[in-house]
């Protein structure tokens, strides 16, 4: 069987797991906690997850992942078209988004964060052991200051990415103009995929496979954000893939 390698609530492995079930590939997620988790992707190759572990070989980046599982789905669905041009699209929107926009959701998101233990706790033990639980509670003030350096959480950097995202947004929008359904061509591709998991976070749709408590909710600041960007054309869009593609069984 598949493995998933995980934290649960990055957004960037939510494009994984949303990238598989699409295929309908067969996995098993095995979730851990931030910094613990290198415990097992250096085991495998990689630093960061997802990390896809298959028959065929490990994949240690979203990218390879969804080329992977891409070629080898026996479904009628496809994440990338056949089409030389068209797929070429896909992969420049895809390489932006992965670049671009995870990282700054992500930069804003910690900082609005970093200082709140009850929500930190939550998100980053969601899914894992209970070992690693209880690892994030006694060593969380040393994964809190890794986690700052690593991502340089701060007010200037958050305030700079914030308006990165709503340049992204603004160019998605611009891309849906007229009656478009999708960013390339006339079905939903990976373009479309990656762009809706990695703005989850500053959309907080509600077909998320991962969903917070109450301690896990936005402030009032961050809720403030979430709500511009879901009025967006753009934002309004990944939350219609949710709804209807997320959990979307049927073949196209």
């Amino acid at each position: 069987m598949n493995r998933l390698i995980t934290i649960a609530i990055s957004h960037y492995c939510e494009k994984a797991r949303w990238a598989l079930d699409w295929l309908k590939v067969p996995y098993v997620e095995e979730s851990h906690a931030p910094v613990f988790h290198r415990l097992t992707t250096r085991r495998l190759g990689g630093k960061s997850v997802p990390v896809l572990v298959t028959e065929s070989g490990v994949f240690t980046d979203s990218r390879d992942i969804l080329h992977h599982i891409d070629a080898i789905a026996t479904t009628e669905r496809h994440l990338y078209p056949s089409d030389p041009q068209l797929r070429s699209q896909v992969e420049q929107l895809e390489e932006l988004f992965d670049r671009k926009l995870g990282v700054y959701v992500r930069q804003w998101g910690y900082y609005y964060r970093i200082g709140d233990l009850e929500a930190l706790q939550e998100m980053w033990s969601n899914g894992a052991t209970q070992l690693e639980q209880v690892g994030v509670k006694v060593a969380f003030p040393v994964m809190r200051q890794i986690v700052k350096r690593a991502y340089d959480v701060s007010a200037a950097s958050a305030a700079s990415s914030l308006t990165e995202v709503r340049q992204i947004f603004e160019l998605v929008s611009q891309r849906l103009s007229g009656d478009r359904s999708y960013l390339v061509g006339d079905k939903f591709t990976a373009a479309d995929l990656t762009f809706a998991a990695l703005a989850s976070p500053v959309l907080r749709p509600k077909q998320h496979p991962i969903q917070l408590t109450q301690a896990g909710k936005p402030n009032e600041e961050m809720a403030a954000v979430i709500k511009e960007l879901r009025k967006t054309k753009a934002g309004k869009f990944a939350l219609r893939l949710y709804q209807e593609q997320r959990h979307n069984n049927s073949d196209q």
